[in-house]
């Protein structure tokens, strides 16, 4: 069984999920609310504070839909949540960077 696919997305306070027709899960928390349609060999399985995910067979493309489309859901989850953020590290000589909210300044040469 695929190591991402087999694990449960747990919901943290303040999101909620539902399953609407056509296999499409529905994510909503306090930054927004998102969509995402599963393949219709996925099952989706909403109880309580955890999604779970099954497939039918071991066949590879099973497989391989099981693993991603609970990580599309899990980032769902995170994006209404927390929201994403970027951190980058620049080292190096030559150069200056400079952030102005955010925009980058590079220095060059």
């Amino acid at each position: 069984m695929s190591r991402i696919g087999k694990l449960p997305v747990n919901l943290p306070a303040g999101v909620t999920a539902e399953l609407l027709s056509g296999n499409v899960v529905k994510v909503k928390g306090p930054l927004g609310e998102m969509t995402q349609k599963v393949d219709a060999d996925i099952t989706v399985t909403i109880e309580g504070t955890t999604i779970t995910f099954t497939r039918p067979t071991d066949q590879p493309r099973h497989r391989s839909m099981h693993g991603l489309y609970r990580a599309l859901v899990h980032n769902m989850v995170v994006g209404v949540s927390e929201g994403f953020t970027i951190k980058q590290e620049l080292v190096g000589v030559g150069y200056r960077v400079e952030q102005a909210g955010q925009l980058l300044t590079f220095s060059l040469g």
